[in-house]
C-alpha cells in the first residue's frame, strides 16, 4: 500500500495597488516582494498596479486605500490594506504560517 502524493504548493497570484512612488509605495512593494521572494519562491505572480495610472483597475476589487494587497489565488480572496511590513500579520492573512523564530518579541 502506498501513500497518496502530497498535493503540490499553491501558487499565488497577487495584486498590489499603490499610489505613484511614495516612500509608502515603495515600502509596501520592498515589503511583499522581500516575503513573496522568501516564502513563495516560484509560486507566486504579482502585479504592482499603479491608481494614478490605471484608477479603472480599483473598480472589480473595490480598492479604496492603498496600498492594498489583493489575494486573488488560490481562493479566497482576500485583502491587506495599509502597512504591509508586518510580516507575521501578512504571512497570516495569506493563509502562511510564519516561522516560529519569527513571532518572538524583539
Amino acid at each position: 500500500m502506498s501513500w497518496p502524493e502530497p498535493l503540490p504548493a499553491p501558487h499565488f497570484t497577487l495584486r498590489l495597488f499603490v499610489t505613484g512612488t511614495t516612500s509608502r509605495s515603495r515600502k509596501a512593494i520592498r515589503s511583499i516582494t522581500e516575503i513573496c521572494e522568501s516564502e513563495l519562491i516560484g509560486r507566486y505572480d504579482l502585479e504592482v498596479v499603479d491608481v494614478y495610472q490605471h484608477p479603472e483597475a480599483t473598480r472589480d476589487l473595490q480598492v479604496v486605500a492603498t496600498p492594498t494587497l489583493v489575494k486573488l489565488a488560490p481562493d479566497p480572496i482576500r485583502r491587506i490594506i495599509g502597512d504591509l511590513s508586518d510580516r507575521v500579520k501578512v504571512l497570516a492573512a495569506l493563509n502562511l504560517s510564519a516561522t516560529p523564530s519569527e513571532h518572538i518579541a524583539r
